[in-house]
């Protein structure tokens, strides 16, 4: 194969080539035999089996994970690969109604997932639009490298629509360096969105992830859906997304829940950016395990979405028997006829555990409960079907009785 210069070579081990094979787009470090040429962090490399058939290319890494596959098939020009890849995802979300342009596109949303890593085909790189900006978040150094590849390929596809682009990636990268979080385009802001109507601040440069937890959008909305006239909790309740949801769909009450106390300030401030409602709000800045041993068992309706209770392997026991314990809490403070939205973020957790876990949950707190709904994360977080290790978010509405 013609190369523009040589690259990195790296051999499999004999029969340690079938996952390429069928496309899974990561290489493990045990399954190399050996390497040819100067190997580096974030290096593009080139994969081949043991008799020297070409099988991939991608980033190298020193983890577990030698490997992540950008093509399996050579490639001569990586910015070209970049903008078909991020052209290809811009099409996807207008194909399901979320970018400008797309035959079902509405201005009453204006904020998506443009880039979901190994999802579109670009493993260890998240971009978030917001409004105008582009929040990137790299989690390989390789893909850190190609930041300004990144940029100049976005600005082909938004235009002038494109007015600042933030990279978000010092925190996966380099915890123990000065590295820090900047704009490669436009300058600092804090911008407001808008999600079915609903209007968010959006602080990408101090909140979590990206600063918005954009996997939540149909759940929000389906969570809306059940609210009018109903008393809520909203647990873990971060910016007020699901509050806010609830308050314009008419509930009676609404109590948020989170012991940050800026979390309580970013969801009080987006309660007040919304239309004025007739219900009742709440805030709580305490730990949700205690709140919900205390309080009274007198919710309609309980949505816990907690952060990732388990990051590893090793922890995943802990996190399992986590969730039980929040869901049997949440279980017993719903009047019968109540919904739980419950959700694990943790993506070492499977759906099986989490779903076992609640289910036991269920058991100690002793009461009749129905699935309603299997949830998971939204088209514009899209899952290889090749990649499983993809899903992360799982949820469940259940009714209790």
């Amino acid at each position: 194969m013609s190369q523009l210069s040589p690259r990195p070579r790296l051999t499999l081990r004999r029969h340690k080539s079938e996952p390429l094979r069928r496309f899974h787009p990561w290489v493990f470090s045990g399954a190399i035999q050996r390497s040819e040429g100067e190997l580096s962090d974030g290096a593009v490399v080139e994969v081949y089996d043991d008799e020297g058939e070409f099988l991939a290319v991608g980033h190298y890494g020193s983890g577990s994970i030698a490997v992540k596959v950008l093509a399996f098939e050579p490639v001569e020009d990586l910015q070209a690969l970049l903008q078909a890849r991020l052209e290809a995802a811009y099409a996807l979300r207008q194909q399901v109604g979320l970018a400008d342009g797309s035959q079902t596109n509405s201005p009453q949303t204006n904020c998506y997932r443009l880039v979901n890593a190994e999802g579109d085909g670009l493993p260890g790189l998240i971009i978030d639009w917001y409004n105008g900006v582009a929040v990137i978040q790299a989690h390989s150094l390789g893909m850190y490298q190609q930041r300004q590849g990144i940029v100049q390929a976005l600005q082909g596809i938004y235009g002038d629509a494109l007015k600042a682009v933030y990279d978000k990636s010092a925190s996966q990268l380099f915890r123990k360096s000065d590295q820090a979080d900047e704009y490669l385009l436009g300058e600092p802001s804090i911008g407001e969105v808008l999600e079915y109507g609903h209007r968010f601040l959006v602080d990408w440069e101090t909140g979590q992830k990206t600063g918005f937890f954009l996997d939540q959008r149909e759940h929000r909305a389906l969570l809306a859906r059940y609210a009018p006239g109903q008393k809520v909790l909203n647990s873990f309740c971060y910016s007020g997304g699901f509050s806010v949801y609830a308050l314009q769909a008419g509930a009676r009450q609404v109590d948020s829940v989170d012991t940050s106390l800026k979390a309580i300030d970013w969801t009080k401030e987006n309660i007040a950016r919304n239309p004025a409602v007739s219900g009742l709000h709440q805030t709580h800045s305490e730990e949700v395990f205690p709140f919900l041993k205390d309080c009274d068992a007198d919710y309609d309706i309980i949505v816990l979405d907690p952060p990732a209770f388990a990051k590893s392997q090793s922890a995943r026991h802990q996190a399992v028997m986590a969730y039980k314990r929040l869901n049997q809490l949440a279980i017993a403070k719903l009047r019968p006829g109540g919904l739980l939205f419950t959700f694990s973020c943790s993506q070492v957790v499977l759906p099986e555990y989490f779903n076992g876990a609640v289910m036991a949950g269920a058991i100690e707190a002793g009461r009749p409960v129905k699935i309603l709904h299997h949830l998971t994360q939204p088209p514009d977080h899209p899952i290889s079907i090749y990649h499983p290790e993809g899903l992360y978010l799982k949820g469940l509405v259940l009714r209790v009785d």
